[in-house]
C-alpha cells in the first residue's frame, strides 16, 4: 500500500479540482449555441424570418444599424423555401458581443401568378433573459416548443373591373386552432434555447368569407358580389338589394358571377 506524503495528497486535491473545472468547462463550451426555428404551415405557404440582436445585458457597447442588418431566412419564398433555419443565439459584431432578441415572422401564401396576388400576416417570437413561467413556451422531452396559429381567407373586389382580391387573416391559437386575440406568438428565454427547436404550426379555415360586411350575398354554391350603385360604385354595399347582383373577374382572367365557382 503506497503512503502518501501530505504535500503529496495536496497535490492530488488540486488536480483532481482541476480535472473537474476541466469537465464543467468543457460542457460549457459544447452547448449549442443554435436553435432551430421550423414551421408546418398550410400548403402553398411559406414563412419569411428576420432575426434581430442586441447587446448582451450588462454590454455598454452599441452597434450601428448598418452593422448590425437582420438576418433573414427564405426571403425568395417564391422561388425556394426551407421550413428549418438554423438561429444563431449569440454572435458578436464590431467587437460587440450580442444576443438574439426577436424573430419577426411574415406567413405568406400566392393566389396567383402576378406579384401582387398573395396575402401576408405576421406573427412574432421574443427573447428575454428572464420571463415569467406562465410567460414562456415549454418545450416537451425532445426538445419541441410548438405555438398555434389560424389563418382565413378573405375575399373583396377591387377596382372597377371588380377584380377578384384577397386577403390573409392569421391569429394565435390554440392547439385545436381556436382563435384568440392578436397575431401567433410565443416567448422564450436565452437559455431555453440552445440545441432546441421552435416551432410555429398554422391551421387554415376550410371556408373562406367576404372581406366585410353587406357586401356579398350566400346563396348555394357560394358567394354573389351585391350591385351596389353600379360598376362605376367601387364599393357597392347591398344595402338591402339582395337581388341585383354583378360580375367580377378572377385573378386568371374569367369573369364570374359566383365565388369560388365562378359559374352557377
Amino acid at each position: 500500500m503506497r503512503i502518501f506524503s501530505s504535500q503529496q495528497k495536496l497535490t492530488l486535491k488540486f488536480a483532481a479540482l482541476a480535472c473537474c473545472i476541466t469537465l464543467i468547462t468543457g460542457c460549457a463550451k459544447s452547448q449549442p449555441n443554435t436553435f432551430t426555428f421550423t414551421a408546418d404551415l398550410p400548403p402553398d405557404f411559406a414563412y419569411v424570418a428576420a432575426v434581430y440582436y442586441e447587446p448582451a445585458e450588462g454590454e455598454t457597447c452599441t452597434v450601428e444599424t448598418k452593422d448590425n442588418l437582420a438576418p433573414v431566412f427564405n426571403s425568395q419564398w417564391r422561388k425556394e423555401y426551407k421550413p428549418d433555419s438554423e438561429v444563431e443565439i449569440r454572435i458578436t459584431r464590431k467587437g460587440c458581443p450580442l444576443v438574439v432578441r426577436r424573430i419577426e415572422l411574415e406567413i405568406n401564401s400566392a393566389y396567383g401568378k402576378d406579384r401582387g396576388d398573395f396575402g401576408r400576416e405576421s406573427a412574432m417570437v421574443v427573447i428575454r433573459h428572464e420571463l415569467k413561467e406562465q410567460s414562456r413556451g415549454t418545450f416537451s422531452e425532445t426538445g419541441e416548443s410548438v405555438f398555434y396559429g389560424h389563418c382565413q381567407w378573405l375575399f373583396r373586389t377591387s377596382g372597377k373591373p371588380r377584380i377578384l382580391r384577397k386577403i390573409l387573416d392569421c391569429k394565435a391559437a390554440d392547439e385545436k386552432g381556436e382563435r384568440k386575440r392578436g397575431r401567433p406568438f410565443s416567448a422564450y428565454t436565452l437559455d431555453q434555447l440552445p440545441g432546441k427547436t421552435v416551432k410555429m404550426k398554422i391551421m387554415l379555415a376550410k371556408e373562406e368569407k367576404p372581406g366585410w360586411g353587406d357586401t356579398w350575398v350566400a346563396v348555394p354554391g357560394g358567394w354573389k358580389r351585391c350591385l351596389g350603385k353600379g360598376f362605376e360604385d367601387e364599393r357597392a354595399y347591398c344595402d338591402g338589394n339582395y337581388t341585383d347582383f354583378s360580375t367580377f373577374k378572377m385573378v386568371d382572367g374569367r369573369i364570374c358571377t359566383i365565388y369560388p365557382g365562378c359559374t352557377e
